[in-house]
């Protein structure tokens, strides 16, 4: 179970690092950050996985194409995020 654990973080590691080097711009973001992003990104890219091809847990967690749905599920989640706190003050 712990390696597991520990396995994931390292798989929102790499996909939310990855994720920041894609997307041009500025994301003051620390490490915890990119680790969350990186898992929010591996929901995203399992859940999108399930629903265009059909395989679940029981055909393999962890395959290379897991990974790329990591990342773009992470890529996904990183332009929302942007959209959603990068609204400017409004001037009167």
């Amino acid at each position: 179970m712990l390696w597991f654990i520990i396995s994931f973080i390292i798989l929102g590691l790499i996909a939310g690092a990855v994720a920041r080097l894609l997307v041009p711009g500025r994301d003051p973001m620390g490490i915890p950050a990119t680790i969350g992003l990186g898992l929010v990104g591996s929901f995203i890219g399992g859940f999108l996985g399930y629903i265009l091809f059909g395989h679940d847990l029981s055909e393999g967690a962890f395959q290379p194409s897991g990974l790329i749905g990591s990342i773009i599920g992470a890529i996904a989640a990183l332009l929302v995020y942007r959209a959603v706190t990068n609204r400017r003050p409004v001037r009167h």
